[in-house]
C-alpha cells in the first residue's frame, strides 16, 4: 500500500463532493478521494467504501478495454487516522482541457435546460457539430453497459466527457473517470456479511442508473432486458465479448486491504449481472 501521507500537496481545483487532496506522487499530479462523509441519516459507519468503488470499477473497465484514468489504492494519515484513500492521476496536460458533457449540452441547445435524461442526452449529441455522433453515441452506450455491471448509480452528465487538444484541435472521448457510486459503497462489511443470497440477488437486480426514461430512473437490467433500444442492443453485442471475468475476479481477489467478505460480494454481485446479461447477448446474437 503506498503511503501518500508526506506527498507534496497542491491547491484543490477539482470539483465533486467527496473529500480530496491534490498531490503530487512520482512527479504525477493526483486526485487523492477520501472516504466520504455520510449523506443518510441513522447510518452508523465511520465512512462509505467510495475508494474501493472508484478503484475497482475504474479498473474493471480497463479490463473491459476502455482508456481509463489511473487509479491507486492507498492511505493516508489523518489526525493520526490512518485512511484508505483512491488517488486518481490527473490525465491532462497542458494541451488539453476536459469538457465534461454538462458544459457542452450546455452550449447546444440554450433555450432548453438538459437533464439526465436519456432522450435529452441523445439529443445533444446528435445536434452537436463539434462531436462524432455515431463514435460518441457508441462509447456513450458501452460505458452505459459497464455501469451496469458495475452497479453504477450516478454517471450523471458532470461524470463523463471529452477531452480537447489546444494544438491539434481535435476533441475525443476522456478516459473514464469517476466511479465512485458503484457497488453499493454505503454498506459496510457487516450489513454485508448479514445479506443471505436472495437478498444480494436482489442488491444486484434492482439497481438504478441516474439517467432517466420519461422522468423516471432507469432500472438496468429492466431497460436492458427489453431490447427496445437498438443503439444499446448494438453495445451488449459489442461490450459483452470483451468482458472477461475471470481476469475481474482474479483482480479483485488480489486486492490487499480489502476484506473477504467484500471481495465474495462484489464476486457475486458481478456474477449475477454478467449472467443476466449473457443471456440477453445469446438472445441478441441469434
Amino acid at each position: 500500500m503506498i503511503d501518500f501521507t508526506k506527498c507534496i500537496e497542491e491547491l484543490n481545483s477539482y470539483k465533486g463532493s467527496e473529500k480530496k487532496k491534490t498531490l503530487i506522487y512520482n512527479n504525477k499530479k493526483y486526485l487523492v478521494k477520501f472516504p466520504d462523509p455520510i449523506r443518510e441519516k441513522n447510518k452508523d459507519i465511520s465512512y462509505i467504501n467510495n475508494a474501493f468503488s472508484e478503484y475497482i470499477g475504474s479498473n474493471i473497465f480497463e479490463i473491459i478495454g476502455f482508456k481509463t484514468q489511473n487509479t491507486i489504492l492507498g492511505i493516508y494519515n489523518y489526525n493520526e487516522k490512518e485512511k484508505i484513500v483512491c488517488a486518481c492521476e490527473d490525465f491532462l496536460n497542458e494541451d488539453t482541457i476536459l469538457f465534461e458533457f454538462e458544459s457542452i449540452a450546455l452550449s447546444i441547445n440554450p433555450d432548453k435546460k438538459i437533464t439526465t435524461d436519456l432522450t435529452d442526452i441523445i439529443e445533444v449529441i446528435n445536434e452537436s457539430k463539434l462531436l462524432n455522433t455515431n463514435l460518441v453515441k457508441e462509447k456513450f452506450y458501452d460505458m452505459f453497459i459497464v455501469d451496469y455491471l458495475i452497479g453504477n448509480t450516478n454517471r450523471h452528465n458532470g461524470d463523463w466527457g471529452f477531452i480537447y487538444n489546444k494544438k491539434n484541435k481535435k476533441l475525443d472521448f476522456a478516459p473514464i473517470y469517476d466511479c465512485g457510486s458503484c457497488f453499493n459503497p454505503l454498506l459496510d462489511d457487516k450489513q454485508i456479511e448479514e445479506l443471505n443470497e436472495n437478498e444480494i440477488k436482489n442488491l444486484a437486480i434492482n439497481c438504478y442508473s441516474c439517467l432517466k426514461e420519461n422522468n423516471k430512473k432507469i432500472n438496468y437490467i429492466t431497460y436492458l432486458k427489453s431490447m427496445k433500444n437498438d443503439e444499446c442492443n448494438k453495445a451488449i453485442l459489442r461490450v459483452f465479448k470483451k468482458i472477461d471475468t475471470y481476469k475481474i475476479i482474479s483482480f479483485i481477489k488480489e486486492i490487499e486491504c480489502m476484506s473477504k467478505i467484500r471481495k465474495d460480494f462484489y464476486i457475486k454481485i458481478i456474477s449475477i449481472r454478467y449472467n443476466i446479461l449473457k443471456d440477453i447477448y445469446n438472445k441478441l446474437a441469434k
